[in-house]
């Protein structure tokens, strides 16, 4: 059932769209959400094409729910922020005063980056320099931290790529806050259950980090909104539910949604499974093949001759024939 919710059994969907129903999708590293994004649109799409749709501003880059990069559309953007940008930085006040971020460094850093925005978009390293060359200690984790306050605080996010095609350029945020907050809330819960269900209200706070209360109204307004049971506990669903179907072997990137999008991994995860795909705890999610929905291994394409072979690395037992077509998934894999 999470398949379809995924879309990963097929779409007909643009990038833009398959963002636009997802709600956001992890961004933390920049070429797998590419990547996630395109394997969720129609057959054929690349990566290419998903880094045209932030080029043309229909999908964005920013931290529109706590300090982790999402892709997102600006619509979304400005709806989430709304509900989320001070408990972001309620919860990040501590690491201001740390760094000594004080409200007068952070509000003369916005008067920079906003005059220098309404001119043209910047590089990170420009918009760095420039804080630096306004008196402004930008230098390591200050400069990283100013940057995501502002994004926080609808200043900018990241948006098309530089000449390169691998570095987002920070732009000015212009798209208004929702005029009708509680529709826009139940469209964000709404959109979140569509595109990973079954989930569960833990899941839902988990991720977008609201109030139960809250959400628990939003979702009452959902009129096709269904609940299910998962192993004997209550799920949400959009739309009746179809049986379902085994999806044989399916490659995710890493840090997809299909991990992350979950405060409980363990439907799709063993423990062991879970240490395979963050090694050591370090934060660092790895690519992930899927059997049927549920994680066996991990795997790795060929970039480039000095990238090596294709790999693959099994933690669950599977048939000889389920691991051939892991291995030609595997070879098979169009995008880099």
């Amino acid at each position: 059932m999470r398949v379809r919710s995924h879309v990963l059994d097929g779409s007909d969907l643009e990038p833009a769209a398959v963002v636009q129903r997802a709600i956001a999708l992890q961004g933390q590293d920049l070429p797998a959400v590419l990547r996630a994004i395109a394997i969720r649109s129609r057959p054929g799409t690349t990566v290419a094409e998903v880094r045209a749709a932030f080029d043309t501003g229909a999908l964005v880059r920013s931290w529109p729910m706590r300090g982790t990069l999402f892709a997102t559309t600006p619509e979304h953007l400005a709806a989430l922020l709304h509900f989320t940008s001070e408990r972001t930085h309620r919860a990040a006040a501590r690491r201001r005063e740390q760094l000594g971020l004080t409200d007068e460094v952070v509000a003369r850093a916005r008067d920079v980056l906003a005059e220098a925005l309404a001119a043209h978009p910047l590089r990170r390293a420009e918009a760095l320099d420039l804080l630096i060359e306004a008196g402004i200690d930008a230098v390591g984790g200050r400069g990283y931290h100013l940057l995501m306050h502002l994004c926080v605080d609808g200043l900018a996010h990241w948006g098309p790529f530089d000449d390169t095609g691998t570095e987002q350029l920070l732009v000015r945020s212009t798209t208004a806050a929702p005029a009708d907050p509680d529709a826009a809330l139940a469209a964000v819960v709404r959109g979140y259950i569509a595109a990973r269900g079954p989930v569960s209200e833990t899941d839902l706070a988990w991720w977008t980090k609201l109030p139960r209360a809250a959400l628990r109204r939003a979702a009452e307004a959902i009129e096709d909104l269904v609940e299910v049971r998962v192993e004997g506990s209550p799920a949400w669903v959009v739309g009746e539910p179809h049986a379902p179907e085994p999806s044989g072997v399916i490659l995710v990137p890493g840090f997809d949604e299909w991990i992350l999008g979950y405060a409980d991994r363990s439907l799709v995860a063993s423990p062991a499974m879970l240490d395979a795909i963050v090694p050591g705890g370090n934060g660092v999610f790895r690519p992930a093949v899927l059997v049927d929905g549920v994680a066996v291994g991990t795997w790795r394409a060929s970039r480039s001759a000095r990238s090596g072979p294709p790999a693959v690395e099994l933690i669950e037992r599977v048939p000889a024939g389920v691991r051939r077509a892991i291995e030609k998934a595997v070879a098979a894999w169009p995008h880099g």
